[in-house]
């Protein structure tokens, strides 16, 4: 099993040696599509997967999800998160296992998930309180938002929201997105967090109008043979980053589970060949913008 670069208490000093009131900000890949976010001693999480539901709710099933990263840490632990984001409703992007216990810990957290899920979130992380909450009580704790739509969250975090293809742009009744990609703003920095997704029509265009620091792209691609919904391939999230001029670009969304992963090599090569820089973590490690090499590097 993959370990850490840093993992449980050793993460949770990092994190808080880090923790200064500068403008810089710092971020730490928790696994999967999971990304803490530091900047002014605030705190964003990114679609947080910190528990091991999915590998005991498959494992005696014909589609195991075997774990291939040691848990990074123990999620009641992390109380002092100002915003989290849930892009849509498949359980490695929002997990009850995970997102009860950080909403104990941090009661006055913003949760910001898709209109189009803001029910089902409730119910499942209702399931999930060791309190007694009622459905009703957990759905007004949560902060909806759809495309187009942009928020004013805790510790000065504005939250774009944009349509992402998994592998289509669906739409609920009321016509709400039911999978998101959040375009954050704080500060003089911008990071696009895609959620789970495929290029679609206007994508490009759409992420044009901001000045996008960071991108963070799923790099696992899509194979039938998985079952589950795809991605972008590593060489399509290379060629979406340099399509929207991201300063630099970080791939997820592997490494998590044995079926479903893919090398980063496709994704290195790529952003090699169109001279996009691009920064490969460990999970559990800190990225500081300006710490890549002039070029593209792991």
């Amino acid at each position: 099993m993959i370990v850490p670069l840093l993992s449980h208490d050793a993460l949770l000093a990092d994190i808080n040696l880090a923790n200064t009131d500068d403008n810089g900000v710092r971020l730490w890949w928790l696994g999967q599509s999971g990304f803490l976010v530091q900047w002014r001693k605030r705190h964003l999480l990114f679609d947080p997967y910190l528990s091991d539901s999915l590998t005991r709710k498959y494992a005696e099933t014909d589609k195991p999800h075997v774990r291939m990263t040691e848990l990074v840490v123990d999620p009641a632990r992390l109380d002092f998160i100002d915003v989290i984001t849930s892009s849509h409703n498949h359980t490695d992007h929002l997990d009850g296992e995970t997102l009860a216990p950080l909403l104990q810990a941090n009661p006055n957290v913003t949760m910001v998930v898709p209109a189009a899920n803001q029910q089902f979130a409730a119910e499942r992380l209702s399931a999930q309180t060791s309190e007694d909450f009622e459905t009703s009580e957990v759905y007004e704790r949560l902060t909806p938002i759809n495309d187009g739509e942009t928020i004013e969250a805790a510790g000065g975090f504005r939250i774009n929201a944009i349509p992402a293809a998994h592998e289509t742009v669906e739409r609920d009744e009321q016509g709400h997105c039911r999978f998101l990609g959040y375009v954050v703003e704080f500060g003089d920095w911008t990071i696009y967090h895609s959620g789970d997704t495929m290029l679609y029509e206007s994508m490009v265009e759409r992420l044009r109008q901001w000045k996008i620091d960071i991108a963070i792209l799923p790099i696992n691609g899509r194979a039938p043979v998985r079952r589950v919904a795809g991605n972008l391939w590593g060489r399509e999230a290379a060629q979406l980053a340099k399509q929207i001029s991201a300063r630099v670009v970080i791939p997820c969304h592997y490494d998590m589970f044995e079926f479903n992963t893919a090398s980063p090599e496709e994704f290195n090569v790529e952003c090699d060949r169109v001279g996009q820089r691009f920064r490969i973590l460990r999970c559990g490690e800190r990225y500081v913008p300006g710490s890549e090499s002039p070029a593209a590097c792991r």
